[in-house]
């Protein structure tokens, strides 16, 4: 089984049988998909990320958000986080326009730190 499908049975709601992604997520899952190999995209301001992100996550302001393609890998799914889950649907919605596997983190990052995922300050 591929990373990519792997990644949709856990984005899915396998409840439809379809593959279809779950526009938002929470931290636990977003942790667990991260894990398995999907990108992390931070879409908060400049001044929200230098006060704390996620190490392995990708910068690109909700207001950049046209670059983001540049930093990302088209078959990789995407979680998207801000600060409360807000900016990242938007961005996650805008992604997904674009042909990206991608859903938003509900909670942004503090439902991410909440669930273990690391945070450097």
């Amino acid at each position: 089984m591929s990373l990519t499908s792997s990644l949709r049975r856990l984005f899915g709601n396998t409840d439809e049988g379809n593959d279809t992604l779950r526009p938002t997520i929470d931290g636990a899952r977003a942790l667990e998909l991260v894990r398995a190999g999907a990108a992390l995209l931070d879409v908060r301001e400049r001044a929200e990320w230098n006060t704390a992100h996620a190490p392995q996550a990708v910068h690109v302001p909700l207001g950049e958000i046209d670059k983001a393609p540049r930093r990302l890998k088209q078959d990789t799914p995407v979680v998207v986080m801000c600060a409360s889950g807000m900016r990242s649907r938007t961005a996650a919605k805008h992604l997904r326009r674009l042909g990206y596997e991608a859903t938003s983190l509900s909670g942004g990052i503090g439902a991410w730190q909440s669930a273990g995922g690391p945070v450097r300050r």
